[in-house]
């Protein structure tokens, strides 16, 4: 059975989390929070909230929880907030703020 937890509307690019999300699928829960831990990235905070959130899923179901790993991890787009930057001669440039949906599922390892 997989456990899975999710952060919606977070406030960074899907492009910039999957960076993050990649470096810990398919390992193991406590390495994965400890390479969250040392990752110079600020979708790393992010992730690591997700997965410790999946994690305690996981263990108020009573799983092993030393057997634990990553098993689904991705991040898909989220809306797009948009806003103008005033520019010179009455122009406008658009600036998009983009959010992202993160979702990390765990289970355990036979």
């Amino acid at each position: 059975m997989a456990w899975k937890a999710t952060h919606r509307f977070a406030r960074i690019s899907d492009r910039k989390a999957r960076l993050v999300v990649d470096l810990i699928r398919g390992m193991s829960c406590d390495r994965a929070v400890e390479t969250l831990r040392f990752t110079n990235k600020r979708a790393a905070f992010m992730v690591k909230r997700v997965l410790e959130s999946a994690m305690s899923n996981a263990n108020e179901q009573e799983a092993n929880m030393r057997s634990l790993f990553v098993a689904e991890c991705f991040v898909g787009a989220g809306p797009i907030i948009k806003r103008f930057q005033p520019k010179d001669r009455g122009r406008a440039h658009p600036i998009m703020k983009r959010t992202s949906h993160i979702t990390v599922s765990v289970d355990e390892r036979n």
